[in-house]
């Protein structure tokens, strides 16, 4: 199979190849969401708020992801959330600076081919933690056929924080609520000679002793 690339959307072929993935994925397969109008803006290359990102395998679109910057960490109440015993919005606040990982997706003939979602995910957090981002929220649902809870959770270290039934997608699962600590998970696997994780992590080194950070968790 041919290389794995992953580019930051700017360009309208890119977007129209992105809707069309969100189309296949959420709209047909899912039933998600009814329509891909305004699922990406028109002026996505002046965006401040959102980035995407698109995966292509052999020049094929393959998957997407979309970071939202500094999301409203107050759920609207009648998503009904329960936060877990000790977990606050407050808190979660005074944590970090967050980015919302949405609209993670890959095509269906692609989805056996993990490198696809770790390729989108280490290029959505080069571009955070360049932003002085620190860490990652966002919704799984529980029990789907496709759902990631796993990965994210056994693979990527994210953790759970609550869950809530409503939101914007159409879908009766519930919604698990994670978090993830992009240093702490940095931390983690940064010596480990495990493909996945040399995967995740390639080029976050250099990011970070850029900023000092390294240094000043003495994780160095």
């Amino acid at each position: 199979m041919s290389g794995i690339t992953v580019t930051k959307i700017l360009r309208n072929e890119d977007r129209e190849h992105a809707l069309d993935i969100i189309n296949q994925v959420f709209c047909i397969e899912k039933n998600w969401i009814g329509t891909t109008l305004n699922q990406i803006p028109e002026d996505i290359e002046s965006s401040t708020q959102c980035s995407w990102f698109i995966a292509k395998i052999g020049g094929q679109p393959a998957g997407l992801l979309r970071l939202l910057y500094d999301p409203c960490l107050d759920i609207p109440e009648e998503y009904g959330v329960k936060l877990m015993p000790g977990i606050d919005t407050e808190s979660l606040k005074r944590t970090g600076k967050f980015v919302e990982i949405g609209r993670f997706m890959i095509l269906e003939k692609f989805r056996r081919n993990h490198r696809v979602a770790l390729r989108l995910m280490r290029a959505a957090t080069a571009e955070v933690i360049e932003r002085d981002y620190t860490h990652f929220i966002t919704d799984v649902f529980e029990g789907e056929k496709h759902s990631p809870l796993n990965f994210h959770t056994r693979v990527l270290g994210f953790e759970v924080i609550g869950k809530h039934l409503f939101g914007e997608l159409n879908c009766s699962s519930n919604r698990i609520i994670l978090t993830l600590d992009i240093l702490k998970l940095y931390t983690r696997v940064k010596d480990s000679k495990s493909r996945i994780y040399q995967e995740l992590t390639e080029g976050m080194r250099g990011i970070f002793e850029k900023k000092g950070l390294l240094q000043k968790t003495l994780i160095s």
